[in-house]
């Protein structure tokens, strides 16, 4: 999973073109939660940047991210490392240090329009549209997680995201 901001603020700290991610391993039913977690920090955030992206995504400020931390029941590492992260509409692709890289090409309709699911478990974000494709390319080694893997033309989704805080 990852999550990346094009522009924005957490808590007055401008985050523009950081991304936070993490490798999950997930046991059964995505929804029944106890998820273990390794969690990786853009390299190039300073440490008050990396401290507002932690504030977020350990659900300090609530809001939906605080009830989608609530699947992970362990946390078994952050890192800081070099992220790529590259969009063309809602296709695209991640690299995170040497510990993953996915691509995603997006399904299209009859219409050539990205197929979409909304009002969907599918979407981290209510509301917002789930595009749905393919990972041309899945590959992650995260020793803390025992993954080794190496995966081709699995499912993926995209989806973009805007929060405000009205507190």
């Amino acid at each position: 999973m990852a999550w990346h901001f094009e522009k924005g603020t957490i808590d007055g700290v401008d985050v523009a073109g950081l991304t936070f991610a993490g490798v999950m391993d997930i046991p059964g039913n995505v929804l029944a939660g106890n998820w273990r977690a390794m969690v990786y920090i853009d390299d190039k955030s300073s440490p008050e940047q990396e401290a507002a992206l932690l504030a977020l995504y350990t659900g300090k400020l609530g809001g939906p991210v605080a009830d989608l931390v609530k699947l992970i029941g362990k946390v078994v590492g952050v890192e800081r490392v070099p992220i790529t992260f590259n969009l063309n509409g809602v296709s695209g692709s991640v690299k995170l240090g040497n510990a993953a890289e996915a691509e995603l090409v997006a399904y299209k309709g009859a219409t050539g329009k990205e197929s979409a699911l909304y009002d969907t478990i599918f979407t981290t974000v209510p509301g917002a549209p789930a595009y749905v494709g393919k990972a041309t390319t899945y590959k992650a080694n995260v020793p803390a997680l025992d993954i080794n893997i190496s995966l081709t033309d699995h499912n993926a989704v995209s989806g973009p995201f805007h929060f405000e805080h009205s507190g």
